[in-house]
């Protein structure tokens, strides 16, 4: 079966949520709703040498843009009590119906990555669906075409795999483990 996933460049991508608001725009989403999202991370801190009275660090940021990642194992198609989440047999993306959902958020819970949103005026949860009517006509998702770093990539997952490694989970995400997301992550430098 074919997958297709992401792949998230960390050493290029500089937080500036361009891909959030194009996703958001594209598809009219209101406030407090986003089907892709930009997550920080930081570590580290600043010491002082008693001996010297210099300061030290070891400080680290990076973000990461983060929407659903049409998980080989799925959680919210494994809670859906109507069966509307479902993984498609051709791309490998996981979709809801929305003749079947009926905004229960049993998904929104289950899902380790948050990607399940409640569209309030129709009761029926949402998601990324990797821009399906984008992809019909032979285009990218949104957020990988208005990517200005070129962050973001989509595609087969085995392809980006090839490419890239298979690294897909990083501080702040959750063990890769649990639902074996089709996602390749490029990890920032240091």
């Amino acid at each position: 079966m074919k997958q297709l996933g992401f792949f998230i460049d960390l050493t290029k991508c500089t937080g500036c949520a361009t891909c959030t608001i194009a996703c958001k725009d594209a598809h009219d989403l209101e406030v407090g709703r986003n089907f892709r999202k930009v997550l920080e991370a930081q570590s580290g801190s600043w010491r002082q040498d008693r001996a010297t009275g210099a300061w030290h660090q070891d400080v680290r940021a990076y973000y990461i843009s983060m929407a659903c990642n049409h998980c080989a194992d799925p959680a919210c198609v494994k809670v859906c009590p109507t069966k509307a989440h479902y993984k498609r047999s051709e791309d490998g993306l996981v979709v809801i119906d929305p003749l079947k959902c009926i905004g229960c958020g049993m998904c929104a819970a289950a899902c380790p990555y948050e990607a399940p949103q409640l569209d309030k005026k129709a009761r029926k949860m949402t998601k990324c669906n990797g821009c399906l009517e984008r992809l019909e006509k032979g285009l990218q998702p949104i957020c990988v075409e208005s990517c200005p770093q070129r962050a973001l990539e989509f595609g087969p997952i085995d392809e980006l795999r090839k490419k890239h490694g298979d690294l897909a989970q990083i501080a702040p995400l959750p063990a890769a483990d649990q639902t074996k997301p089709s996602l390749v992550i490029r990890p920032p430098k240091n």
